[in-house]
């Protein structure tokens, strides 16, 4: 392992086990569906995020970074699909998924976000800009994103699945209100701080 590799590693589980807002939206989705109907949108989210990562050492960040347009309609875009998920988490009393089939935050849904979020474009810029060297390939760097932010986003899918056995209904709305807003403020604080 070259000693590159171990800071970027302490990196990859800090940017994945922070909260914010997929995060969130996973945990809410194990409270009201369970671990193995969440583990879709994990795995969904985790590899879109390691393929911005691979896309950006490829030279995409080069280009994100030349237009800051694009970086404010990916910006404006996640903050009211944000918005949108947040009023569906606090209008339902079981959680965004109870609404059309569970469909409400599928593993569409948690690639989509993290593709449009760009949060993670910035953390992926970072990545290559700091951990790509000539002795780690930026392959590897995505791949090991992945294997980081699996178990990671999985914690947080596991800890919503736990959370449900003391979440009566009431519990749940408040549960679900809580989140909402958490999710409102973590998107909206991005644009307005």
């Amino acid at each position: 392992m070259t000693p590159t590799l171990l800071p970027f590693m302490l990196f990859a589980l800090v940017a994945s086990i922070s909260p914010g807002p997929t995060n969130l939206l996973i945990l809410a989705r194990g409270a009201s569906l369970g671990l193995r109907a969440t583990l879709a949108p994990v795995m969904a989210a985790c590899t879109a995020a390691a393929a911005i990562v691979l896309v950006v050492g490829l030279g995409m960040g080069e280009l994100l970074l030349r237009h800051p347009l694009a970086r404010q309609l990916m910006t404006w875009g996640g903050v009211l699909w944000l918005t949108w998920l947040a009023w569906q988490l606090l209008r339902s009393p079981t959680g965004v998924d109870s609404r059309a089939g569970g469909r409400g935050f599928d593993a569409l849904n948690a690639a989509a976000l993290q593709m449009i979020n760009p949060k993670v474009w910035l953390m992926a810029v970072a990545v290559i800009g700091v951990f790509a060297t000539p002795s780690v390939a930026v392959w590897q760097l995505a791949l090991l994103f992945l294997l980081i932010a699996l178990p990671c986003m999985a914690a947080w899918a596991l800890l919503g699945a736990g959370s449900a056995r003391w979440l009566a209904p009431r519990r749940m709305r408040v549960f679900n209100q809580v989140l909402a807003l958490a999710l409102l403020v973590s998107a909206w604080a991005a644009v307005l701080l």
